[in-house]
């Protein structure tokens, strides 16, 4: 099964900026890639999914316009672009692979998944 490391988490300012990494074992070509995120307290959830289709993405509402999700299967990676960072963002983040799912489907439960990483702190603070 492929393997995940998630890698880029650390502590930014609010408004500042933070790239995830996700580095797989093997080809992402068959796998939608999604990020998810669990705080002290809270049930794990959807942050942004994409398809082995480029264009077909899926975003939570609450980073809608401040985070993008990519790949590049040349390097096994997934990333999660996150701009403008707000107080409530905090948490550690996750990423996962679903052989045959849809990113709306994906992103909006945290089952079912083929492959999780193991996390990454990401913590906004002055």
């Amino acid at each position: 099964q492929v393997q995940l490391v998630e890698s880029g988490g650390g502590l930014v300012q609010p408004g500042g900026s933070l790239r995830l990494s996700c580095v797989a074992s093997d080809s992402l070509d068959g796998y939608h890639i999604g990020w998810f995120r669990q705080a002290p307290g809270k049930e794990r959830e959807g942050v942004s999914c994409i398809s082995p289709l480029p264009g077909n993405v899926y975003y939570a509402d609450s980073v809608k316009g401040r985070f993008t999700i990519s790949k590049d299967n040349a390097r096994n990676t997934a990333y999660l672009r996150m701009n403008s960072l707000k107080p409530e963002d905090p948490a550690v983040y996750y990423c996962a692979g679903e052989m045959k799912t849809a990113v709306q489907a994906m992103c909006t439960k945290a089952t079912h998944k083929d492959s999780w990483g193991k996390g990454t702190q990401v913590t906004v603070s002055s």
